[in-house]
């Protein structure tokens, strides 16, 4: 179940966020604006800019997916300056997390996860995956989606949620 929720649900939820760059790019090609500006946008002073969201957004899928399983994650400095680059971070990203598989998952539900700033603490995979590491995913995914909201991207909640798999 850990594979599904996390894994398959983050691929989907980064190639979903993807797209909605696209509109952004688009959004800004067409309005005669600077796409830095989106990029730096943010809902509140204090809280981190679109870019910073993408990133963090792609950083707790492949770091949870890593804790999870016991992997070292690959790194990745930050550096992105266009929609471009926060596009090949996705991917990056995606490409990551296509190199997992539901056995890799094997015991994770129990497995220790710490992070370094949490002074030495843990929660069982079950906890850290249900706990925060899901959540810090959405809330990150969601800000993104809502800076692009704001600043008059035109995107809609099939646009966040992607294709459903419905059935007849």
């Amino acid at each position: 179940m850990l594979y599904d929720i996390t894994i398959t649900q983050f691929t989907k939820m980064l190639r979903n966020l993807s797209l909605c760059l696209d509109k952004a790019a688009g959004f800004a090609d067409a309005k005669k604006i600077d796409p830095a500006v989106l990029l730096g946008s943010r809902l509140a002073p204090d809280q981190f800019a679109l870019l910073r969201q993408v990133q963090i957004a792609c950083d707790t899928a492949k770091g949870g997916a890593a804790r999870l399983t016991g992997k070292e994650p690959p790194a990745h400095e930050d550096n992105e300056k266009t929609i471009a680059d926060a596009k090949a971070r996705i991917e990056k990203v995606v490409a990551y997390l296509k190199t997992y598989s539901a056995a890799d998952f094997a015991g994770a539900a129990e497995r220790k996860v710490s992070q370094p700033r949490w002074a030495g603490k843990h929660m069982t995979g079950s906890e850290f995956a249900l706990e925060h590491m899901m959540p810090n995913f959405y809330f990150h995914a969601t800000t993104a989606y809502d800076i692009l909201r704001h600043n008059g991207v035109e995107l809609g909640k099939k646009d966040f949620l992607g294709p459903l798999p419905l059935k007849d």
